[in-house]
């Protein structure tokens, strides 16, 4: 499949001195033209069920455990091998999107994650889950770098960080069909089927690549650099000395960011049904709330980091956030109504801090690396961040869940250390 576009396609790609057509509230999907409103559905589409498939885990934890007869180190062990995967599989999907093509990496990355979700749902044992979620991780990996990248090369540089926010949205949307799935599921079914049927649910993303291998294309300027380098971006660009200072501290932001966000993702569940001992309708009910503030806050961070700056706005939400984990894990027993109440906030400050991201890091890098770039620093970042959710899983037996959440809020404050080596880039076009 190529992925040139026709000569009369060029036209269709935003500048920054499309002026009216970026006024409005929606202005910003209006100026990205015909062929950039379609990678962004593509991107939006794919990250929306790269969140789905991630998600059939983490709620499904509690059957998981009793099924395979697992302790709670155990579990935490699917989310650091998924997140070190994906670190692996993340890295080399941005290489092969600067060699290859965004467009084309996307898919790949889809069908992989989609084929190994898929496969989870048979696992006879233990050690088979572990090896089927490891390689589903490859593909979780590359699908929002690449996803970003796409996007943010046809985004125009005033409103870049909401299109790329708007982006980041689309995993609470993935959330969210994974809770009402898994609500719909563990009510149907008995708990040892359940969560067989939730993992078979992850076929749903090969529809998507169908649509986009007719629909989607890379930004000519893409097409263009790659064309003149014939391909070659790879990992040695991106620690040549004049990137090595952004590369580490963008892969070290990255970490502390993950770190917090995926110790979250991984242990609410649990913490919901087997520390508060909620209902699987009760545990849906109240990851409304999370989920809920998750949307909003993507949106809303989005919007502050093309006002505030890609560096303040990350800032900003890093202590929010820490500071609503650490309330979060430590509500007194009998008190579940300020699980509701505190919900929403901590849903809308760790989605808010993620927002800038797609954004910042395609500015930090060259086009012609863009790819390994930020496939790479992201990725590290989630490997590494795999830490957090494993030392909760393994303090949870002694410490209990909510307690062991305390070190979500040190990886956050990791991530506002790291900003202080790296630029600010608002305002900075993709040429």
């Amino acid at each position: 499949m190529s992925t040139t576009p026709p000569p009369q396609a060029l036209t269709d790609h935003p500048t920054a001195t499309d002026g009216p057509a970026e006024d409005g509230a929606l202005g910003w999907f209006r100026a990205l033209g015909p062929r950039g409103r379609r990678a962004f559905a593509g991107a939006f589409g794919g990250y929306a069920l790269d969140s789905y498939d991630y998600f059939t885990l983490p709620l499904s934890m509690v059957a998981l455990a009793a099924y395979f007869g697992l302790d709670s180190g155990q579990t935490g062990l699917f989310t650091t091998v998924t997140l070190l995967a994906s670190g692996i599989g993340g890295a080399l999907a941005g290489v092969l999107a600067d060699r290859v093509g965004r467009v084309r990496a996307l898919m790949i990355t889809v069908v992989t994650y989609a084929v190994f979700t898929v496969a989870c749902g048979f696992a006879p044992n233990f050690e088979s889950l572990l090896v089927f979620r490891a390689l589903q991780g490859l593909g979780f990996g590359g699908e929002w770098a690449v996803g970003a990248i796409l996007v943010a090369e046809y985004a125009s540089a005033r409103h870049r960080g909401r299109t790329l926010g708007a982006i980041q949205s689309s995993w609470a949307v993935g959330w969210a069909l994974a809770a009402i799935m898994y609500t719909l599921v563990f009510s149907v079914f008995d708990d040892g089927t359940a969560w067989r049927v939730m993992f078979w649910t992850g076929a749903l993303p090969a529809l998507l690549v169908v649509w986009m291998r007719r629909r989607v294309q890379d930004a000519p300027e893409a097409i263009a650099v790659r064309e003149k380098n014939a391909g070659k971006g790879s990992f040695a660009a991106i620690f040549k000395p004049d990137l090595l200072r952004t590369t580490i501290f963008a892969g070290l932001l990255s970490t502390g960011v993950q770190g917090g966000y995926y110790t979250l993702a991984t242990w609410v569940p649990t913490y919901l049904k087997s520390d508060r001992g909620l209902s699987v309708v009760g545990t849906g009910g109240y990851l409304t709330f999370l989920i809920s503030g998750a949307f909003l806050g993507y949106l809303t961070g989005g919007y502050l980091t093309d006002r505030l700056g890609r560096r303040r706005n990350i800032w900003l939400f890093a202590l929010l956030s820490a500071v609503c984990i650490v309330a979060y894990g430590n509500i007194p027993s009998g008190a579940d109504t300020w699980l509701l109440v505190l919900g929403f906030p901590l849903g809308f400050c760790m989605s808010a801090i993620f927002s800038g991201f797609g954004s910042y890091l395609s500015e930090l890098y060259p086009t012609a690396v863009r790819g390994s770039g930020q496939g790479f620093t992201y990725n590290a970042g989630r490997a590494v961040g795999a830490v957090f959710p494993t030392t909760v899983g393994f303090l949870a037996d002694s410490w209990g869940v909510g307690g062991a959440l305390v070190f979500g809020a040190i990886g956050y404050g990791i991530a506002a250390l790291a900003l202080l080596g790296l630029p600010e880039t608002r305002g900075k076009e993709l040429a």
